[in-house]
């Protein structure tokens, strides 16, 4: 059963590799937006590929797989400890409840201030996207120094021992 789920991996692996090879050749080499995807805000010196949202879907598709994997795999992994050894099960929730803590603790420093854009008139400029732009750096911030701090510690208590 390894074997067949490594070659999947591997195969998989491969195949994304060359979507992304592929998608970034047509971002690259795929010339000059035409038409309505020309922005005309943008000075005209400036370079405006044409398959600019081909590599954002991408990114979107790959971020959401991502997501996806990481939730399957510590679903199917805390379900198999959970058989085997339930206490350790629930230690192991102590992760994913201290994330859930950094990503509430992040909301709640986020603002909801509209931002003075000139020139913009989108509709993205309102307070729940703020707050989740602000949550989403904020918690980057927290889980980086959370992980240089660990580091430190890491290599003091080795150096200790």
């Amino acid at each position: 059963m390894a074997k067949l789920s490594y070659k999947v991996s591997y195969y998989v692996l491969y195949a994304m590799l060359a979507v992304i090879l592929i998608v970034l050749g047509l971002f690259y080499f795929g010339g000059d937006a035409q038409g309505d995807a020309v922005l005309m805000s943008v000075d005209s010196e400036m370079w405006q590929p044409a398959q600019t949202e081909a590599l954002l879907y991408l990114m979107y598709g790959l971020f959401g797989l991502a997501v996806v994997a990481t939730v399957a795999a510590f679903l199917f992994q805390f379900g198999t400890a959970l058989k085997d050894n339930p206490a350790k099960a629930l230690k192991s929730l102590v992760g994913v409840i201290i994330l859930a803590v950094v990503v509430v603790i992040a909301w709640a420093m986020g603002s909801g201030e509209p931002l003075n854009i000139p020139g913009y008139s989108g509709t993205d400029n309102v307070p729940f996207w703020l707050k989740i732009a602000d949550m989403f750096l904020y918690t980057i911030y927290i889980l980086l120094g959370a992980t240089i701090l660990a580091i430190i510690a890491s290599s003091i208590k080795k150096k200790l021992s």
